[in-house]
Parts: C-alpha cells; sequence; structure tokens
C-alpha cells in the first residue's frame, strides 16, 4: 500500500522488531528510527525492508517526529517496536485509507500482554491510542514521555486491536518500570513540581483502589492483582525520585 508509512522507533529491540515488520510488511513504507542498538536491531529492519534512520535520543516526541519528517506516504502508522497489527486491524486499515471518511486521524484500541495473559481490565483495556494519521495532517510533540500526535482536522476510532507484547517477564517490567520512573521524575522537575506527602502516602493507594476495584483488575485473576500493585509502586517510585532530585539538583538551584 503505497500511501501508508509505517515507522517504528527503537533501541535493542531485536527480540520484536521481526514480529513487528511481518505484521506489516503489505505496506508501502517501513522505517526504523534507531537509537543507538547494539543488538541486531538494525540488521532485522534491513533485513525486512525497512529504511533505518539513526539518531541521538532526546525522547520518545522527537524520535517519532524524525520518523514523520522522513516518510513519504500520505498516512503514518506509527508502531512501537513490541506492537504487531493483527490481520484484521489491517483491513481495517486499507478500507479507512481507500476510503473518504473526512477524518484525518483515528484512535486504535490497544490490548496488551502481561506475563503472559492478555489483559482486559486494570484500565489497561481498551486503551485508545492515537497511530494513524494523515502526514500533511499531524504529527508528534515534543515531550520526553508520554508523546501524543497533534492532528489538525477530524478523529475516528477503529474497532481492531492492536497488540502490544510489552511485558513478557518480571525483569524486562523492572527495567522499564526504572527507565520510565526516572523520566517522569526528571520531567516533572524541569516543570517545577513539587512532592507532598500525599504524593507518597496517599497517591499510591488511591491507584491501587482505582485499578483494582473500580478498574475491575481483580476480573484478570493474579495478573491483575500484579498490575495493580506495581502500578502503585511506580506512582511512590516516580514522586520518590522527584523528591530525592529535590533534596539534591535542587537545593543547588535555589
Amino acid at each position: 500500500m503505497s500511501s501508508l508509512s509505517v515507522v517504528v522507533i527503537t533501541k535493542n529491540e531485536e527480540a520484536n522488531l521481526g514480529r513487528c515488520l511481518e505484521s506489516v510488511r503489505w505496506a508501502g513504507e517501513l522505517i526504523v528510527v534507531d537509537s543507538g542498538s547494539t543488538d541486531q536491531t538494525v540488521a532485522i529492519g534491513e533485513r525486512h525492508g525497512a529504511r533505518v534512520i539513526h539518531i541521538e535520543w532526546s525522547g520518545f516526541g522527537p524520535a517519532k517526529r524524525e520518523g514523520v519528517k522522513a516518510a513519504r506516504g500520505e498516512w503514518i502508522l506509527s508502531l512501537d517496536a513490541d506492537e504487531e497489527v493483527t490481520p484484521e486491524l489491517r483491513r481495517e486499515i486499507e478500507e479507512v485509507i481507500a476510503g473518504d471518511s473526512g477524518c484525518t486521524g483515528y484512535f486504535v484500541p490497544r490490548r496488551t500482554c502481561f506475563l503472559g495473559r492478555w489483559i482486559h481490565h486494570c484500565g489497561w483495556y481498551p486503551d485508545r491510542v492515537l497511530r494513524l494519521f494523515r502526514r500533511e495532517s499531524g504529527d508528534f510533540d515534543d515531550a520526553v514521555v508520554h508523546e501524543r500526535v497533534v492532528v489538525n482536522g477530524s478523529l475516528g476510532h477503529l474497532e481492531n486491536d492492536l497488540l502490544h507484547y510489552s511485558y513478557p517477564d518480571l525483569e524486562r517490567y523492572f527495567v522499564k518500570f526504572n527507565s520510565y520512573t526516572t523520566i517522569a521524575a526528571e520531567e516533572a522537575f524541569r516543570q517545577g513540581r513539587r512532592v507532598h506527602a500525599v504524593d507518597i502516602l496517599i497517591r499510591p493507594v488511591a491507584n491501587f483502589i482505582k485499578q483494582y476495584f473500580f478498574k475491575a483488575g481483580f476480573l484478570d485473576g493474579m495478573e491483575g492483582l500484579l498490575i495493580s500493585v506495581l502500578s502503585s509502586c511506580h506512582v511512590m517510585t516516580k514522586y520518590a525520585k522527584l523528591r530525592h532530585l529535590w533534596r539534591t539538583e535542587g537545593r543547588s538551584e535555589q
């Protein structure tokens, strides 16, 4: 499909990239934006016919913007390396691009696999993400984390799931846990966000109650319990790291 460019950002994603690119081999253009992989990621991308762009890492938003800037297709499909487009989602994307709905961007429901189990609750599903958009009408912002697509025009919703193989084991979960809590704390520090007792004592507990009870995490069994507990730890760790930044670097700025 010549009017669709798929953009994937990577760093050491040899375990995932092949599956991702294989699921979109039907697209007109594949672009891999790599930020210094030391494994076989680049070779896998090239083997699947992707154009590999090498960048210095400065955040998720800037990396994805580089991919959009390099794309030639009328439409952009932005993917993470640990995601997979199903045949059903492929057909829906093809119908949208071939038709004329008047929308310039589309949200896609994303289903995440946690420790081998597909999660249906915990506030994780449907995790609607804006991933398909017209290149001339949208682009990513410059956020280091929690980046988003800014689209000029009306938005629609696709029905078929994007599969997300994000957490195959706890070892890789905690690698992301440490990285994301650090990035979030640093961004909050740059924004001047202060830490209060409620952030460390109350917010983690409230987060657990919301995910496990109000978002029905208990229906996802033991994995739902683990997600709810670990997510509350994520909240506490982020604010603990932010507190540490204020007690060290923040003191030198005053």
